[in-house]
């Protein structure tokens, strides 16, 4: 590829946009409100996703993505101090597995959109 890649900023749907919104902000990510019906969220530039007021229960069912992290405990323990499973009751955040390639979570948001939370081993 020389084209010279310098994000990957995929777009996710919601059932209830608003407590997505506000899932997501909660987890930590940056709103940027781009209409009423879609905004863009990011830790960096190049952890970032599109976030659309838009559901297809079978499309949002099956999207997944994983984010790389540098510590999967300590990210785990971030996100459970945070205790988004009492105000979002819909959400699922799993214990760490431990895999032959690393190790990882699951974060499961508002309407059903599965995180893969993880890193590799070197």
């Amino acid at each position: 590829m020389n084209w010279e890649p310098r994000s990957l900023r995929p777009f996710i749907g919601s059932k209830n946009f608003k407590k997505s919104s506000a899932f997501y902000e909660d987890m930590g990510f940056k709103k940027y409100e781009i209409s009423p019906k879609m905004s863009f969220f990011e830790v960096n530039e190049k952890m970032c996703f599109y976030l659309q007021d838009y559901y297809v229960k079978k499309w949002v069912n099956n999207t997944m993505l994983f984010i790389e992290v540098e510590n999967v405990s300590k990210a785990l323990d971030e996100l459970r101090s945070k205790h988004l499973e009492k105000k979002y009751p819909k959400i699922k955040i799993s214990d760490i597995t431990y895999e032959d390639w690393g190790q990882e979570f699951f974060v499961h948001d508002p309407s059903g959109v599965l995180w893969h939370v993880g890193s590799f081993k070197e």
